[in-house]
């Protein structure tokens, strides 16, 4: 062996950095776009929005308006803004003593002071933002508190239910044993296990019913102790204390041969457990909304379903034409904006590039599923990536990355485009069904059988079979079980 030369010739694939940043910027979300396109704002001096804020002659008009009704100098052209003349913010109001306060109008008017409206100093074509008077909603630990403000008690136990208190997990159970909170008390307190079973009884009194405990079951307990006296509601405390695992499963005769009750009390004690509230805490819980642009919009028009971009998730960008000026004036000079010049271009084709093939795909769509904006989920057709991707020309993996986190508003709801898609079942005629349109058969089953007499998941592959969809019977239990619908069991009602 021995190191010799060799020529050889072959084709290679590489990826410029505008094919990458192209397939980086298809398979981001709406809201990871515009992240993107603000970074690349702040990097690039040579991109920027299309609005009136970024307009250097606007922004330079705003710049050199009078303030204050008097007319002032526009700064040159180039030179720094002097802001020091710029008004200040308006005065705190003053109440002095002597005013008074009219409902009717809502002013405040003092004696020798100059009345101004509630508004303060605030222009009259000001609009009013009414965010700023949005209640804040109260924590599950601000509702106890304040009712711990209320009771006699001492110091000492005040700062055990509070202690208490702040041990609560959102729902509003005690998750954490009594000998394990006494750990986590200082020595030198020196609290017994009995002042934390005190502490522990009044905060089970407090409000929401059911607040403090440790476990489901007694957690509906305490909401029935506060219940009229009745055959069903000592039914209900049985059920909840020692039974609660039949009744999840909706076993009613063992349940009823363990209670030794008639079957009306077991419905009506049934009927008080449903009705209470398992989680008191959750609706102190603070939920966070999070809001989604859809990236195309589906309308009728004249007959036809068409899509359409929405407008309102399309960044409008464009070239400076400041620096643009600069660098072609100095081109020899200026190598580091020229290679961000092409940077903003390259990112300007990329985004218009991303939304045009994101409307093709979503008209593609839309001309497939015609039924289902039509009719609904029943009539949604069976479709595959590959059908759009040959029917559009692309490749199944750049129509894997548009449905991917992109969004359709449509009259039945905004959906996402990965919606669409999904697997198929063959019928009778030789056809295919798609596995939404079974789902929604499913869901139509159930919500028209008999409580009494429920349908299982045989009965539900024998009901579609009838209509010539073969589906076998684990197929059904899957599809139930992806639309959060209990098994046979569990619906039935006594």
């Amino acid at each position: 062996m021995k190191p010799s030369l060799q020529l050889r010739i072959s084709q290679q694939l590489a990826l410029t950095p505008q094919l990458q940043q192209s397939i980086k910027l298809l398979q981001l979300s709406t809201l990871e776009l515009n992240s993107e396109i603000e970074r690349m704002l702040l990097e690039n001096p040579l991109l920027e929005r299309e609005d009136s804020e970024s307009d250097p002659e606007a922004w330079g008009q705003s710049a050199a308006a009078p303030s204050s009704g008097e007319q002032g100098d526009a700064p040159a052209e180039g030179g720094d803004t002097d802001f020091s003349d710029a008004p200040a913010e308006p005065p705190e109001p003053s109440f002095e003593e002597g005013g008074s306060y009219d409902e009717g109008s809502a002013e405040w008017s003092g004696e020798g002071g100059g009345g101004g409206s509630g508004s303060g100093n605030r222009d009259d074509d000001e609009e009013t933002d009414f965010q700023e008077f949005r209640a804040a909603q109260t924590s599950l630990r601000d509702h106890l508190d304040g009712q711990i403000a209320l009771m006699l008690l001492s110091e000492r136990d005040r700062a055990l239910l509070r202690f208490m208190i702040e041990a609560l997990d959102d729902d509003g159970y005690l998750t954490q044993p009594l000998d394990e909170l006494m750990e986590l008390l200082p020595t030198e307190s020196e609290v017994e296990i009995e002042e934390l079973q005190i502490a522990l009884a009044h905060l089970q009194n407090l409000d929401p019913p059911g607040v403090g405990a440790r476990s489901p079951g007694e957690c509906l307990k305490l909401q029935l102790r506060l219940l009229p006296a009745s055959a069903a509601r000592d039914a209900a405390i049985t059920i909840v204390e020692h039974h609660l695992e039949l009744l999840a499963a909706r076993d009613f005769v063992r349940l009823k041969r363990q209670l030794g009750c008639n079957e009306e009390t077991l419905r009506e004690a049934h009927q008080l457990v449903c009705s209470l509230d398992p989680r008191p805490g959750a609706k102190f819980a603070a939920l966070e909304t999070r809001y989604v642009i859809p990236d195309v919009i589906v309308r009728k028009v004249r007959g036809h379903w068409s899509a359409t971009l929405n407008p309102d998730a399309m960044p409008k960008l464009r070239i400076n034409q400041l620096y643009a000026g600069i660098l072609q004036q100095h081109r020899g000079s200026a190598g580091s904006l020229a290679g961000q010049l092409q940077e903003a271009r390259w990112m300007i084709k990329n985004v218009q590039q991303r939304f045009d093939t994101i409307l093709r795909v979503s008209q593609a769509i839309v001309d497939r599923q015609r039924q289902f904006f039509d009719y609904g989920d029943v009539a949604m057709r069976p479709l595959t990536l590959r059908e759009i991707a040959e029917q559009l020309d692309l490749h199944e993996s750049t129509i894997s990355r548009v449905t991917t986190q992109k969004y359709m508003a449509t009259p039945r709801g905004i959906l996402e485009l990965k919606y669409f898609f999904g697997s198929h079942v063959a019928t009778d005629s030789g056809g295919a069904c798609s596995a939404t349109a079974i789902r929604a058969l499913i869901r139509q089953l159930v919500a028209a059988e008999d409580r009494k007499k429920p349908l299982s998941d045989a009965r539900i592959a024998e009901l579609l079979g009838q209509q010539g969809i073969v589906v076998a019977r684990r197929t059904i239990a899957k599809y139930r079980e992806s639309l959060n619908i209990p098994p046979v069991s569990q619906r039935k009602m006594i």
